[in-house]
């Protein structure tokens, strides 16, 4: 992402909190989702190097709403931990998971071709989970992506990776079909939907995906458990392991990773102000 656009979208975000923070000669206290994206924004910008500021606005929205900062500060955490230690299992799921459905592997989506038809990448990822759900035959395949044909409205990402699938052997009962979902963010907001309402017995997940999608899928899934603690079955559903294909190119920024934990708290329309500015993805309209 260019720097330039970096500085301007940390910017707007710093200026509006700086603007409501301060209304009423400074009287009047910021909101809990002020606080947290002008923290995320400030570390998807700047890294480590915003660990200090990190923590002062972790102080302050304790005092503003003590449970949102103890959920905030976890997601820190998992933030730095997805990007620096997590540790990728390439082509197939490790050893040591459980063998029931209290598994669900998690196949992140790829854009669709204009006419519906999936990527190459797309297909990748499915040989991988494939792989995944014959070493696992007891675990669900959650498959995860809407609408992102350009040219084919009926298609969605997460229709065309559940026919692949059940056209190479994985049976119709272990499937779950998410296909509402723009974004990795949307991913994730959605499956948890779909799980805790359908699938009370479901609590590790798996994703699925390429190498350089990994870090930020484990990020939102994780972020999405912990901000759900309160709901039934929310925190209870652990991101524990994934399998990924190994990409030939591709890169996932941390100010990317932050717009799409603005979006998990909400802000749907600062989120993809920063998704326009990493990525071409202006086709794809915020989720209804």
């Amino acid at each position: 992402m260019d720097r330039s656009r970096i500085r301007r979208v940390f910017a707007l975000i710093l200026s509006l909190c700086l603007l409501l923070g301060c209304a009423g000669c400074g009287k009047q206290k910021r909101s809990s989702r002020e606080i947290v994206e002008e923290m995320v924004a400030d570390y998807g910008s700047y890294g480590d190097r915003a660990n200090r500021r990190v923590r002062s606005l972790l102080r302050e929205l304790k005092k503003a709403d003590p449970d949102a900062a103890a959920r905030w500060k976890s997601i820190m955490a998992l933030w730095k931990q997805a990007n620096k230690k997590l540790t990728l299992h390439y082509d197939v799921l490790p050893d040591g998971l459980p063998d029931t459905d209290a598994l669900c592997i998690v196949v992140l989506g790829f854009q669709l071709n204009p006419d519906g038809s999936m990527r190459e990448e797309l297909v990748r990822r499915l040989e991988v989970a494939k792989r995944s759900a014959e070493k696992y035959p007891n675990a669900l395949i959650l498959c995860t992506g809407g609408g992102t044909a350009a040219e084919n409205g009926d298609a969605t990402e997460a229709g065309a990776m559940a026919r692949w699938l059940l056209e190479n052997g994985i049976e119709p009962t272990r499937l779950l079909i998410e296909n509402r979902s723009l974004t990795t963010a949307q991913n994730a907001i959605c499956s948890f939907e779909i799980l805790i309402e359908r699938c009370p017995q479901v609590r590790e997940l798996a994703i699925v995906s390429s190498d350089y999608h990994i870090a930020t899928g484990v990020l939102l899934f994780g972020a999405q458990s912990r901000l759900l603690a309160d709901k039934a079955g929310g925190e209870s559903i652990r991101v524990t392991s994934n399998a990924a294909w190994r990409a030939p190119s591709g890169s996932l920024s941390t100010m990317f990773q932050a717009g799409a934990l603005i979006e998990l708290s909400g802000d749907t329309e600062t989120a993809f102000e920063i998704y326009f500015d990493t990525y071409d993805i202006h086709a794809l309209p915020p989720l209804k």
